[in-house]
């Protein structure tokens, strides 16, 4: 029985891929069989004339993971904009059931799997005769999440809301990490405080700005993920 957990943020280039590149690299490094999973990559490089999901070649480079990583990305697009809008104008209908069952066929590879989303928790992904929202992809695959916040000034806002939102749609989270941290910050060390106060989740780990590995025991990583 595979086990995975969802990784999303309070909004978007708060550092979702970097963060799930070092909890995957994590696993890696401990030996575990560690894989990835993202349902949709809007904004994808194009390199040689070949479209790149950079976001999962990211973490596959960190975590050393020698697969092809557009293969572990069920929707690829071009356009650097919202997957429902990308999706429109590069005309591809993007399918929950598709994802799912994408999904279900590579988590057999993997004992541990990070699935990344796209944007922030309120993200839409479908918009015209079908609704899907990110929260319909967490739901679907039966995931819990650990929610990426920034260290930084406006993160209590961001991050209670983006809690409070997660809550209402019936999704369990695990934890919070802070990227960009700085310990010698006040605000970030109230940041971090408050947050935890006011949310009652424990703000598990710290990743500091061009961290190379995740501050968490592998022990502790490991109990985040859920059976599935």
């Amino acid at each position: 029985m595979s086990k995975g957990i969802f990784i999303t943020a309070t909004g978007t280039d708060v550092g979702k891929t970097y963060v799930t590149a070092l909890i995957t690299k994590a696993l890696c490094d401990n030996g575990i069989n560690a894989g990835y999973y993202k349902a949709v990559l809007s904004g994808a490089e194009i390199i040689n004339e070949k479209i790149i999901a950079g976001d999962a070649k990211f973490v596959f480079d960190c975590a050393k993971i020698e697969k092809e990583p557009n293969d572990y990305v069920s929707y690829i697009l071009k356009a650097p904009v919202s997957p429902h809008l990308a999706a429109e104008l590069e005309n591809v209908t993007l399918e929950l059931n598709t994802m799912y069952n994408h999904f279900n066929r590579i988590k057999s590879e993997f004992e541990y799997i990070t699935v990344e989303g796209s944007g922030g928790i309120i993200c839409p992904i479908r918009l015209d005769s079908e609704v899907i929202m990110l929260t319909d992809i967490i739901r679907k695959l039966g995931l819990e999440v650990i929610i990426v916040a920034s260290a930084e000034l406006g993160t209590i806002n961001h991050t209670i809301l983006t809690v409070e939102y997660a809550k209402q749609q019936g999704i369990c989270i695990r934890g919070i990490i802070l990227n960009n941290y700085d310990d010698k910050s006040f605000l970030h060390r109230d940041n971090k405080r408050i947050i935890e106060r006011l949310t009652g989740i424990e703000v598990m780990a710290m990743v500091e700005k061009g961290a190379k590995r995740l501050n968490m025991q592998n022990d502790k990583l490991c109990s985040l993920y859920k059976e599935i």
